[in-house]
């Protein structure tokens, strides 16, 4: 019995039928680029040696069924591109421990990123964009070794399996572009989970990935600020952030993602003077736009000493307080300065007795004085008729 079923590119249609039992002895799957229709069979789950499994752009619907725990051997898992609907399941994290590749892109799925899909530490290729996702992302995505390690290399990809040498392929959007991995595929490491509805705060564990090549979170509503240590991730070719609200500046570690190709952060509440670099230099005004308080190249708003925004993005000789609101330190300052010599004079009156009564005695004659003064003033203008 052949171990390989590919019927990628046809017009092929109806259901796909539930008959797997039949095909046990089965590794490799793939009905990519067709027309078909209705649930994944239950049947499915009776391919226990399957390794990858590729159901790409077709117009299935209904949930994963729950029968492809079964398929612990799955490295491959691509369903991107359909209409599945439903959470995606727990038990992915729990029993599918060998994936490499998760590609759940473009369907219909809601409900929270599972914690336990941190437990998939050989994955390399995430792809969860294009849904209905809400909630945070896990902190936990610092355990996807795969992506943390640069020399990390997926035991299917090491051992000189069959399956190995017949090759794989998926379909990735890195750059702005869809690209078809196959050959290098191996060495291909992405997260993409763009275009859902996730909220909260990017988590700093993120950085911990520096094997990662691309990394997507744009269309969510992520808030907070850009992981500060985010240039710790040096293998970034593509970075992209935009259509968020995040707030805050960009910050300066960005400069050395010396590889990075695509950046893009527009569109947030982003704020400062953005990084200079020879690389940050090579990208357009389209990278940084619908930032309201950013300034300076490539945008047309220059930072001014004397103007509106400094590095921090606040206005010059503001700050703001513990409560949030801006104080104007110049006025504090002349405030602090009357206060200050108001006291270096009056204070040793109060304190030292014979320095004050040297003092009233002072003012004494001088008011002495001045009534003299005024006394003989008076007199020889009366003298002269006037």
């Amino acid at each position: 019995m052949t171990n390989i079923l590919d019927l990628d590119n046809n017009l092929l249609f109806g259901e796909i039928p539930d008959c797997w039992w039949n095909w046990s002895q089965l590794w490799f799957l793939s009905l990519n680029n067709n027309n078909f229709s209705g649930n994944i069979p239950e049947s499915i789950g009776a391919l226990t040696l399957l390794q990858s499994m590729h159901l790409r752009n077709n117009s299935l619907s209904g949930e994963i069924p729950l029968s492809l725990q079964n398929c612990t051997s799955l490295t491959t898992l691509d369903f991107g591109e359909n209409e599945l609907i439903g959470h995606i399941p727990i038990w992915m994290g729990r029993r599918l421990l060998d994936l490499v590749i998760l590609n759940l892109r473009t369907n219909k799925f809601h409900g929270y990123i599972p914690k336990q899909l941190c437990h998939l530490v050989s994955l390399q290729i995430l792809d969860l964009s294009h849904n209905y996702l809400s909630g945070t992302i896990p902190s936990c995505i610092k355990n996807f070794i795969a992506m943390a390690t640069t020399d990390f290399v997926a035991q299917i990809y090491a051992m000189p399996t069959p399956y190995a040498f017949f090759g794989d392929d998926t379909e990735i959007v890195m750059k702005g572009r869809t690209v078809e991995y196959d050959i290098i595929l191996k060495f291909v490491k992405s997260m993409d989970l763009s275009s859902n509805n996730l909220s909260g705060e990017i988590p700093k564990e993120i950085t911990r990935l520096v094997a990662l090549q691309s990394l997507n979170f744009s269309d969510n509503f992520l808030s907070g600020k850009i992981p500060e240590n985010i240039g710790a991730m040096k293998s970034l070719e593509a970075l992209d952030f935009s259509q968020n609200q995040l707030f805050g500046v960009i910050p300066q570690s960005i400069t050395s993602l010396t590889f990075l190709s695509l950046l893009n952060v527009s569109n947030n509440n982003l704020s400062g003077r953005i990084p200079t670099s020879t690389q940050l230099s090579t990208f357009s005004s389209s990278s940084f736009i619908g930032n309201k308080g950013l300034c300076g190249p490539p945008l047309s708003n220059n930072c001014s000493e004397n103007g509106v925004i400094l590095n921090n993005g606040i206005v010059k000789g503001q700050e703001k307080g513990d409560n949030g609101v801006e104080v104007d330190w110049f006025y504090v300052s002349v405030a602090l300065g009357f206060i200050v010599g108001f006291w270096s004079v009056l204070g040793p009156l109060l304190v030292n007795r014979r320095w004050r009564h040297a003092y009233f005695h002072f003012l004494d004659c001088l008011g002495n004085k001045i009534w003299w003064f005024k006394v003989n003033v008076v007199r020889v203008c009366s003298s002269h008729g006037f």
